[in-house]
């Protein structure tokens, strides 16, 4: 008979699992501390030599790193994604901003649409309340701060997904982006027309989750992202004609 004896499975193994389990679904984070050993070994209920050991089975896997004199943090796993050649050619070519927000129209807007179905209740408040954060933020005219929660925006959504390849596919795609590999997310900040109409865009997109509008989802987010495109595009062409125009005032001046 094809029957095997039961194996309890080691505390150290458990550990390991669990901890597995928390940067898979995006709940720890690449670069987060862990709680110290002595806290973490009473929050999970075993000892500080199986701990141990689950961390080193970690550290093995490359899941997890320790610094001297700081702790355990999640090792940044996001961080080979893409190689630093190929992250100097997106930063130096221009197709690849476009090609960019076409990828995420779509990978966004599937989200967006799995979101809307596959949600939890805690999930659309984690969303909701982000955006209310956005609501806060925008009298105060802070780029920076918007382009923060602009990111962590659209990252709840794909969070609420619950698609994990999609998650940590998307959070390394966002991490370029935060550090300005694609474009400098606080320059569509500056100008009132775009703050506006930004706003009432994520409002849309989160009215229509919160309703549970699948379709109403993904159209939202894929019309945000139509104007994204257009305004880099405006902003490039305008980049381009102020550069033929001040070499046109420079050529004007030495005639004089």
């Amino acid at each position: 008979m094809p029957f095997q004896k039961i194996q309890a499975e080691k505390l150290s193994t458990s550990v390991a699992h669990q901890i597995e389990m928390l940067i898979l679904r995006g709940i720890l984070r690449p670069g987060e501390r862990l709680p110290s050993e002595r806290e973490l070994a009473d929050r999970l209920g075993v000892s500080r030599p199986s701990l141990r050991e689950a961390f080193a089975e970690l550290s093995e896997k490359g899941l997890l790193t320790a610094k001297a004199g700081a702790g355990v943090f999640v090792a940044d796993v996001l961080g080979s994604a893409f190689s630093p050649a190929l992250i100097q050619i997106f930063g130096s070519h221009e197709e690849a901003v476009f090609d960019y927000i076409a990828f995420r129209r779509d990978m966004e807007g599937l989200a967006a649409e799995r979101a809307a179905q596959y949600a939890s209740d805690t999930d659309l408040k984690v969303i909701a309340t982000i955006f209310e954060k956005m609501e806060a933020a925008h009298p105060k005219r802070n780029p920076t701060d918007e382009a923060r929660l602009d990111a962590e925006f659209h990252l709840s959504i794909i969070e609420a997904s619950h698609n994990v390849i999609m998650l940590h596919m998307m959070r390394s795609m966002f991490d370029l982006l935060r550090e300005g590999v694609f474009y400098n997310r606080s320059v569509m900040f500056k100008q009132r027309t775009n703050r506006a109409q930004l706003l009432d865009q994520h409002r849309a997109i989160n009215d229509a989750l919160q309703a549970r509008d699948a379709q109403a989802a993904r159209a939202a987010v894929t019309k945000h992202l139509d104007y994204v495109e257009k305004a880099l595009s405006d902003q490039k062409t305008a980049e381009r004609n102020e550069e033929i125009a001040r070499l046109r005032y420079d050529h004007e001046k030495e005639r004089n």
